[in-house]
């Protein structure tokens, strides 16, 4: 009968911790960027605590599958947006959000030409969303519904290409444009509703 050699015992009890080492020394310094994507997709506190921690043990267990360790941080990202779709599994794939005639007919660009509070800008659009300070872009984001919410943060903060969004979220390229429709025309409403609650702009209803 053959002994083992016990002097390869520990190496094959150590590739875990190895493993798992590895792993963090990837994946810690993207924890504070993990978390400002969880605070936008969750909210802060407590459920963006849980995603982050969630995320973590997800790559952990998938972190052999990973071809490409330069990309773990796109990777880990993709990981915490389909958890925080899951955890929303239960919500209609679209969310009542007012008319959506009236939703579509909203235009900021034509509200902000009427109103021009900046008359010698050739920046227009971008001079009046450039007014809010972060607080409010994230306020006005945790308006809207997950399944608008999602996809343009992802969009627009980890720089997802569609064919990519599409992937994370398990729907057609064309539902993820349609969303992303929906989103931006949402956010500028509340954007506007907001301008007008402070009074940076004067127009009354339409």
């Amino acid at each position: 009968m053959t002994i083992p050699d016990a002097s390869t015992q520990p190496q094959q009890a150590t590739k875990p911790d190895e493993l798992r080492q590895t792993f963090e020394a990837l994946a810690l310094p993207h924890l504070a960027h993990l978390y400002r994507l969880a605070a936008r997709l969750a909210g802060h506190g407590r459920d963006a605590e849980d995603l982050v921690h969630e995320t973590y043990v997800k790559g952990l267990a998938a972190f052999p599958s990973l071809r490409e360790q330069a990309s773990i941080r796109g990777w880990l990202s993709r990981i915490l947006a389909r958890l925080a779709i899951d955890r929303h599994r239960q919500q209609p794939p679209e969310i009542a959000v007012g008319d959506l005639q009236d939703l579509d007919r909203f235009s900021l660009y034509d509200l902000i030409w009427d109103e021009d509070p900046f008359p010698y800008s050739d920046t227009l659009h971008q001079d009046f969303l450039d007014q809010f300070p972060d607080d409010d872009v994230r306020a006005a984001l945790l308006n809207l519904p997950d399944v608008y919410r999602v996809p343009l943060i992802l969009l627009y903060v980890e720089d997802l290409s569609y064919r990519e969004l599409a992937e994370t979220l398990n729907c057609p390229v064309g539902t993820v444009m349609s969303r992303l429709h929906r989103a931006r025309k949402i956010l500028e409403r509340e954007l506007w509703e907001c301008a007008r609650r402070r009074r940076l702009v004067r127009s009354e209803d339409r």
